[in-house]
């Protein structure tokens, strides 16, 4: 439950770092490993996730409005109950994702077309 708000963590190497629960609110994660993170519960509202690697990430129930996640790995990344209201995924990888119960509000998918339902695309 650490509070990361506007934290620059661009590059850092968190794989596999327990942030259960962390307010990361606006902080920049740009090409971040956070590979196996558990990130339960986290808020991410408004983060930069470009290019970062959430592969095998635990996101169960965290907030990830308004974040960017452009190109983002979620490989088998576990978002069930995440919030991706107004989240860009434009270019992220949802291959073998878990997504049931995902909030989709006016969010950008992969392909690049706005949903207010669930993305449908080729990777997931």
């Amino acid at each position: 439950g650490c509070d990361l708000s506007g934290v620059d963590l661009s590059y850092a190497q968190l794989i596999g770092a327990n942030l259960t629960g962390a307010i990361m609110s606006r902080a920049n994660l740009y090409y971040a490993n956070l590979a196996e993170a558990n990130l339960t519960g986290a808020t991410l509202y408004s983060a930069n996730l470009t290019d970062t690697v959430l592969q095998r990430a635990n996101l169960t129930g965290a907030n990830l409005t308004y974040a960017n996640l452009i190109r983002a790995n979620l490989y088998i990344a576990n978002l069930t109950d995440a919030n991706l209201t107004d989240a860009n995924l434009t270019g992220a990888d949802l291959a073998y994702a878990f997504l049931d119960g995902v909030i989709w509000s006016n969010t950008t998918c992969p392909n690049g077309v706005v949903q207010f339902t669930e993305c449908r695309t080729p990777t997931n």
